[in-house]
């Protein structure tokens, strides 16, 4: 199922979750009506409430306590995009200028927070204390990735194990919790919510690896943002590292350096050369399909339907796409 078939499915549950989005985002406070609008509304991809949406549905929810969820996920993600811009001294994504670049810092971090606690209001409404448990824990788990990548920032020694509990933490971890809870709202048995949860970790982290990828090899106006943003700042990220790792002592010693000390653009062309000599875009790659057959593999215990062959379709996306 291809991506246009899949916005044609969860179309009517993905308006549903809008309506909700923008609604729950108002506040009498007007500064954060405008940068949360502003925010919810920079042309995301709404990957991870869709996934809610469409776990939900192959699961037969019976009710819409689905679109809460989905409007949760996306408020705990955008959250995490303010406060990661700010940290990053970001100013474009997604092809427009960043928050923090518009409101300021301050604004950001502040209407970050308020996006975090507006969710967990929210995830009160739905009366399921394993929902605030495993969401409390996502959102916990996320901030602890955050920190992670922040000490392995402009440290060469970083290794694939560490880069790895990174995207984990600080993305896959919430993919997890969006296709989990679908099942824990339609009360499935163990082996399919733990089903549900492997199919949202294998997608988040090959989707992490792509995006890894694509900040090297990705045009700048179909990302939305500078590629080398991660050389820029020094960010050990997996095709950098197996670059480093597989290349003459010259070649590794200018990657080191470049990481070390966040100066890697001026040689660019230079360390994509040597992560092509190396395979090291390959390499990166072919983890990533791993992670996609393994997310595929986990939902093929769910019964056949329109709904679970889109999960499938977004797995071979995660892999295949240019932004």
């Amino acid at each position: 199922m291809d991506l246009e078939q899949i916005k044609a499915l969860s179309e009517p549950d993905m308006l549903a979750v809008n309506q909700l989005i923008q609604k729950q985002v108002k506040s009498d406070v007007v500064l954060i009506n405008q940068l949360g609008f502003y925010i919810v509304n920079s042309g995301g991809k709404r990957l991870r409430p869709l996934l809610t949406v469409l776990a939900a549905k192959a699961l037969n929810i019976q009710n819409n306590n689905h679109h809460t969820l989905a409007a949760i996920i996306e408020f705990i993600h955008t959250a995490t995009l303010l406060h990661d811009d700010v940290v990053d001294e970001s100013t474009m994504r997604r092809g427009r200028q960043t928050a923090n670049a518009v409101f300021g810092n301050q604004a950001s971090v502040l209407v970050g927070d308020f996006l975090y606690s507006r969710a967990f209001q929210m995830m009160v409404e739905l009366q399921q204390m394993k929902v605030m448990d495993i969401l409390s824990d996502a959102t916990n788990r996320i901030a602890q990735g955050e920190v992670m990548q922040l000490m392995n920032c402009n440290d060469p020694n970083t290794t694939e194990e560490s880069y790895f509990e990174v995207i984990y933490s600080k993305t896959a971890r919430l993919f997890e919790a969006a296709t989990q809870l679908a099942a824990v709202l339609t009360k499935q048995d163990p082996d399919i919510e733990k089903a549900m949860q492997d199919y949202g970790k294998h997608l988040g982290t090959a989707f992490q690896l792509i995006d890894d990828v694509l900040d090297y090899t990705a045009d700048e106006d179909e990302m939305g943002k500078k590629a080398g943003d991660d050389l820029a700042e020094g960010k050990p990220t997996l095709p950098l590292l197996h670059a480093m790792w597989n290349t003459d002592k010259d070649n590794a010693d200018l990657i080191k350096h470049a990481i070390e000390n966040a100066d890697g653009m001026p040689h660019f062309d230079k360390i994509l050369k040597i992560m092509q000599s190396t395979g090291s875009i390959e390499y990166t790659q072919q983890c990533a399909i791993e992670e996609a057959n393994r997310a595929k593999e986990a939902v093929s215990v769910l019964p056949e339907s329109e709904y679970k062959a889109a999960l499938l379709g977004l797995a071979d996306l995660s892999v295949n796409r240019n932004s």
